[in-house]
């Protein structure tokens, strides 16, 4: 059953044009009821491991990743993956997060498009989800992600480790289940969804949405793909991830004269565009050949929908529960997530080992670039 499954979604996701490659699968649910009340299912997640798991099954590493993340959080474009691994560098034997050490795991976030059910996923009647793939909330995510943890065997973590959207979860199973990790590392994110996120979350829906061959998000019958509103969301959001400093450093007014690989420069002719143009567009051509639209507009709404104190009597109060030792780092340049949110869940965690704040001119990409810092950080706190 489970195979046919996996055959199930990868066929689904190669014909919405995205890539699965050799990961390994589990079911975690047969029928899943989501926070808003709609069933789902079966659930069945990919993730990708590496390292040894100890007879005690207490050397377990969990790494939640951001948004356009997936399981393949080290290696090489290999094996059906589109990217290199998302955090090579920072992942292996010797390394902050040694290998030699600790199993890490490192799952695809439910609602995604890299293996683990979401909306191009194959339904029970046999149909792509499509449009009728639920809206879930990060609290639905970690939910299944902690079923894998169990499916696995794994009753605490080591540490628990993720940025951006992947933080989120952190400050999640971190109050969801206070007993479930002994350290935790946050980075580059906020205790609560901030208006101007939302907003930019929002816009970026829009354009999606607003494309012909959107077709009501049931584009995969028709052998379509909502590609030019899907690039321009990614060249939104990949502004809002870069700081002003780092662009004009990069670019400034320059002219672009030779376009980045298969970039489209809009309507302008090569010579007339600028640079910054060119850059925007590579990556939101980039980020089309290897990710489905309704699993970013999934996404993109429960991380709007993200807040720790939801129902929890404010994120203070929330925070106050947690019982793992947390280290907190920020992006001093990070205008999506700026440091002053990361300062407010320090202040408010009782078991705050440390706040640091990495300076670099990147902007919020900066907890995937700065490898060298993070590194440094994150091995002090493991």
């Amino acid at each position: 059953m489970l195979q046919k499954r996996v055959e199930a979604v990868t066929t689904a996701a190669w014909r919405a044009g995205l890539f699965v490659g050799h990961r390994q699968f589990a079911r975690v649910f047969d029928s899943f009821t989501t926070e808003m009340g709609s069933a789902i299912g079966p659930i069945d997640v990919a993730y990708e491991t590496w390292g040894t798991l100890n007879a005690d099954r207490s050397n377990a590493v969990l790494i939640l990743h951001a948004l356009t993340g997936d399981s393949h959080a080290v290696g090489d474009v290999e094996d059906g993956h589109p990217t290199p691994g998302w955090w090579n560098g920072l992942i292996g034997p010797g390394l902050a997060i040694d290998t030699n050490r600790y199993f890490v795991l490192c799952p695809n976030v439910l609602g995604g498009c890299q293996g683990t059910t979401g909306p191009s996923s194959i339904a029970p009647d046999g149909e792509v989800y499509g449009s009728r793939f639920p809206a879930i909330t990060v609290r639905d995510q970690v939910a299944v992600e902690f079923a894998l943890a169990q499916r696995l065997g794994i009753e605490r973590f080591a540490a628990i480790v993720g940025g951006s959207m992947g933080g989120m979860r952190v400050l999640e199973w971190l109050v969801s289940y206070p007993e479930a990790a002994e350290r935790a590392v946050v980075l580059a994110v906020g205790a609560a969804a901030s208006a101007e996120q939302i907003a930019l979350s929002s816009l970026q829906i829009r354009m999606i949405k607003s494309d012909p061959n959107f077709c009501g998000g049931d584009y995969y019958r028709y052998g379509v793909v909502p590609a030019h509103g899907l690039r321009l969301a990614r060249e939104l959001a990949h502004l809002s991830y870069r700081s002003p400093g780092e662009l004009d450093d990069r670019f400034g007014r320059s002219r672009q004269t030779e376009p980045y690989p298969e970039a489209e420069l809009h309507s302008a002719t090569e010579d007339d565009s600028f640079a910054v143009e060119s850059y925007l567009s590579h990556h939101g051509k980039k980020l089309v050949q290897r990710f489905d639209a309704n699993s970013y507009i999934r996404l993109s709404e429960a991380m709007n929908h993200h807040d720790v104190g939801r129902g929890r009597g404010g994120y203070r109060d929330a925070l106050s529960r947690v019982k793992a030792r947390v280290t907190v780092i920020g992006i001093s340049s990070d205008r999506l997530f700026p440091v002053a949110q990361q300062q407010a869940i320090a202040d408010a965690l009782p078991t705050c080992e440390g706040f640091y704040v990495v300076d670099s001119e990147i902007g919020h990409d900066g907890f995937l670039v700065e490898v060298k810092a993070i590194g440094d950080i994150i091995r002090m706190a493991l």
